[in-house]
């Protein structure tokens, strides 16, 4: 199985006026980690990813979508409950 993790970052970014350095600083990463989680060369860890979502206010589903072979069947799961 292959999972993707894509993402807004890039859009959140631009909507806010947040230069990579700065969203960077804000969370305590380097500037190469945000340019190489935004452009989906890297996968954040969860702590990344809840603070990056914390930094726009924003549920962390709302900033990243997995993108998986499964999601289909996982959608279909959900619809029963």
């Amino acid at each position: 199985m292959h999972d993707e993790l894509d993402n807004h970052i890039h859009k959140l970014r631009l909507e806010h006026k947040v230069s990579q350095q700065e969203l960077a600083d804000a969370i305590g990463v380097s500037r190469k980690t945000i340019s190489t989680v935004e452009t989906g060369r890297f996968t954040p860890s969860v702590v990344i990813a809840l603070k990056i979502a914390q930094f726009f206010n924003l549920p962390v589903d709302a900033v990243f979508l997995l993108n998986s072979r499964l999601r289909p069947a996982v959608c279909k799961i959900s619809q029963l409950f």
